[in-house]
């Protein structure tokens, strides 16, 4: 990706939130009360190939949201990260590739990469049970919690993801992944 790129992956995912957190906290502040509520993803606790500055963005707001829980409890203002996982709809064929990749003649050192984890997101989000109602009814959950958790998965799998991310250790968890990425073995050939 080139800097542009990332650059626009992070103001999309990231700096936007946060310029609009900047604009509403005087009033909140204010009032001493108010509700942050940030749609992170599954990706903000978890990376995946092909997905660097997408999770960059996303772990960037999941940090910044959590340093706004300690921050502004004092005026009662509440701050939580919705996450949702795989969404069944049709995104993946909106995905925006890098201008770079957009270029590109010829092969690429990733194609595997990029080919097999496309097949294996786009089959995920196709058979995923959850829609972006799901995801809705969640952050309407949490907007009307009266002492909202800083973190709530937002579907199903990303209640799963949450709990296989923190029961397994670490080393486990990265050598479990990385055997089960699709077509691994032509991945570098």
């Amino acid at each position: 990706m080139s800097v542009e790129d990332e650059q626009t992956q992070l103001q999309i995912n990231y700096l936007g939130a946060m310029h609009l957190i900047r604009e509403c906290l005087p009033a909140m502040r204010e009032r001493r009360s108010g509700r942050i509520i940030n749609v992170s993803s599954v990706s903000g606790m978890m990376a995946m190939p092909t997905m660097a500055s997408y999770s960059a963005s996303k772990f960037a707001l999941e940090g910044a949201s959590e340093s706004l829980w300690y921050e502004l409890k004092p005026w009662n203002i509440h701050t939580t990260l919705v996450r949702p996982g795989f969404i069944n709809s049709l995104a993946f064929r909106k995905v925006l590739y890098s201008k770079k990749r957009q270029a590109q003649d010829g092969p690429s050192p990733y194609d595997a990469h990029y080919e097999n984890m496309t097949t294996f997101v786009e089959s995920i989000m196709q058979r995923s049970p959850c829609t972006s109602e799901s995801v809705a009814k969640a952050i309407f959950k949490v907007a009307r919690m009266k002492r909202p958790p800083l973190r709530l998965p937002g579907t199903t799998d990303a209640r799963i993801f949450y709990f296989v991310r923190r029961i397994l250790p670490r080393a486990l968890y990265h050598a479990l992944l990385y055997r089960f990425l699709p077509g691994i073995r032509q991945w570098g050939k």
